[in-house]
């Protein structure tokens, strides 16, 4: 009976081989889909990795963060050659990246625009298919003194709790907080459970004299800012 072969890296010319790439010029040498390649390790027949790899980055459009969407049955069912294994390392390469991408927004110390509040949370939050909502604590020179997850929740609503979003400032000493949270839909409008959400938030920290800075609604391509639209 006739067996398929799966191609492998060490079948393809040295010009082709990314792993040879990386080790001469470098690993920035790499594009996207030479990356992919590497994960992958080989294809299938009638598909060299490199092939596949570019395929799979055409499909989501060149772009990691569509990629990074992607469920292991979108992958496996779409592209012969990759199987669960195959599919979970390209996922768990990703994750790491939005890790790391996370840590470095964490690792920044002070805020004090809401473009500065957006560039820290968009690693965070702005490539997830549900609403997660967060808040930023600062105290009174704008240094960041935590960052939490208060709730998750659907792609159409979240629920964070006025009184433990308050709690926790004290406990944290703040005097000012930003609020933030994601529209997996990718538009950066406040619903009205977002401006209400809001105004109890206001009104309970206010209370304590906590600032609200600022309510930041976080997607991919663009943000909205209560503050600079004039709703708080």
């Amino acid at each position: 009976m006739f067996r398929s072969k799966n191609i492998t890296l060490k079948d393809w010319s040295p010009e082709d081989r990314p792993r040879e790439k990386l080790l001469e010029k470098g690993v920035r040498s790499l594009t996207n889909a030479e990356l992919i390649a590497i994960l992958l390790g080989s294809g299938s027949v009638g598909m060299p990795v490199v092939d596949l790899s570019k395929k799979i980055i055409a499909d989501y459009n060149h772009s990691l963060t569509e990629l990074a969407k992607a469920t292991i049955p979108d992958l496996t069912k779409k592209y012969r050659g990759i199987g669960v294994a195959k599919a979970v390392t390209i996922i768990s390469a990703l994750e790491l990246a939005r890790r790391q991408q996370s840590e470095q927004a964490i690792d920044k110390p002070v805020i004090s625009s809401s473009r500065e509040a957006y560039d820290r949370m968009k690693p965070v939050i702005a490539s997830l298919k549900h609403e997660e909502f967060w808040v930023i604590f600062l105290n009174r020179a704008n240094k960041v003194l935590a960052v939490k997850n208060f709730g998750s929740g659907t792609q159409t609503a979240t629920l964070a709790d006025p009184r433990m979003i308050v709690k926790s400032a004290l406990d944290h000493n703040a005097t000012a907080i930003i609020l933030a949270h994601n529209h997996p839909s990718g538009v950066a409008k406040p619903s009205q459970e977002d401006k209400i959400l809001t105004d109890q938030i206001y009104k309970a920290a206010h209370f304590f004299s906590i600032v609200l800075f600022d309510h930041i609604i976080v997607c991919e391509t663009e943000f909205f800012s209560f503050r600079d639209e004039g709703l708080i």
